[in-house]
């Protein structure tokens, strides 16, 4: 009889980093996590689809039994999803025991948000006599469309501009409690020798206050004494404006992320690094050596190395190989001077054709950084022989007849 293989200790740490990676957010290339997503956010949807349905009299009696398997199809998922969250935890919270990166993970929103988004389903089977209770805490689990910002950015921002600004929105909050207390104080100084069933005490006036300051109000509690009546106005006044505080940070917050994101980004015009990726071949001199012993200067780096459908981190000891691509970083420098890229086409009739680079007449304004023939880019060098149709690229600050500006 053949013996059951169990997988070792390695095998076991592969299989739940390979989970951890599924479950969470994956790159584009990873099949396996983007389709997981993909399933994930689907269960989302049809779960609060259904739940949504089935509040409905007449969908629920001719599509009940269906709607009830696709609610409980889809928290099952829920319920598999939370467990595979607890059990790689340690990997989402590294260099943490694996006791407390569970509790981390359990007791995080995201967690609690998991938990409850299929237990109080369950709970019925074991305590009908909540059930009431129980269904009421289903509802939590419309917050697990808060996932969805983890997969778009444009979602993301809102999450990242409450939190930069999360100080100045304290504040805004602390001062609105303290008018609306000022206020139902001095309410009550003023209404409740009229009013005395309405304005019993101190907070009596707080429905009032939050209603005046934070809406047009009710009229289900007003003033009525003319001093009462000029103290509302005022602090209707003063609501206008208090309340537009929080408004204009997070529109503030919105604007500065916004134009961080457009700096930073894809072709931003931000003053930050610069990047450039190039194809290793067999003839490149970086084949075969090691990222700490290839001379570039200092302030030019290799950011990554990405070799087949890996990224790899350009450690000292990596060794580069022929089809690496190599991403170089550099920071960006401001030119005193109006310098820029220009094209320029030698048809069969231009005075640089048949030459070399070295009998070229050029301005010490200008120098050819290359030259394209064809598919094919050359690095010029001072014997290149220019032909007909080569296009030159050069650096210059001089204007020369019939050349482009390169649009960098």
């Amino acid at each position: 009889m053949s013996r059951k293989r169990i997988p070792d200790k390695n095998e076991y740490k592969a299989i739940k980093l390979r989970v951890h990676q599924m479950v969470e957010v994956g790159f584009i290339e990873d099949g396996l996590s983007r389709s997981y997503d993909f399933v994930n956010l689907l269960a989302i949807a049809l779960n609060l689809v259904a739940a949504t349905m089935l509040t409905f009299d007449g969908l629920t009696q001719r599509f009940g039994g269906f709607l009830g398997a696709v609610e409980a199809v889809t928290v099952f998922f829920f319920m598999i999803d939370y467990f595979l969250r607890l059990w790689t935890s340690d990997l989402l919270y590294p260099g943490r025991g694996k006791a407390e990166a569970c509790a981390r993970y359990a007791f995080s929103f995201a967690g609690i948000v998991d938990l409850l988004s299929f237990l109080p389903y369950y709970l019925p089977v074991f305590f009908p006599a909540g059930a009431v209770a129980f269904r009421m805490f289903r509802v939590m689990r419309i917050f697990r469309l808060f996932r969805v910002n983890a997969y778009y950015d444009s979602l993301n921002v809102i999450t990242e501009v409450i939190k930069a600004k999360r100080q100045q929105l304290l504040s805004s909050v602390f001062i609105i409690a303290v008018l609306m207390l000022a206020s139902s104080l001095c309410m009550y100084s003023l209404e409740h020798p009229a009013q005395p069933d309405v304005f019993e005490n101190a907070f009596s006036g707080i429905w009032w206050a939050t209603s005046t300051l934070l809406t047009v109000g009710y009229g289900d509690i007003y003033p009525i004494t003319p001093m009462g009546r000029l103290m509302g106005i005022v602090i209707a006044f003063l609501g206008v404006g208090i309340v537009a505080i929080p408004t204009g940070i997070i529109s503030a917050g919105f604007v500065e992320q916004y134009t961080h994101m457009r700096e930073t980004g894809p072709g931003g015009d931000g003053e930050g690094v610069s990047f450039i990726r190039f194809k290793l071949t067999d003839d490149d001199p970086w084949t075969g050596r090691a990222v700490g012993s290839l001379d570039i200067p200092g302030h030019v780096l290799v950011a990554a190395v990405q070799r087949g459908r890996k990224v790899l981190a350009p450690k000292k000891d990596l060794v580069l190989a022929a089809g690496d691509s190599i991403v170089l970083g550099a920071e960006g420098v401001e030119d005193e001077w109006d310098i820029s890229l220009k094209e320029l086409v030698l048809f069969h009739d231009h005075p640089f054709v048949g030459r070399e680079l070295r009998d070229l007449d050029l301005s010490r304004q200008s120098f050819i950084v290359g030259i394209r023939r064809g598919a094919s880019l050359l690095i010029p060098g001072p014997d290149t022989l220019l032909r007909e149709n080569d296009v030159l690229i050069l650096y210059t600050r001089k204007r020369i007849a019939e050349a482009t500006t390169l649009e960098l």
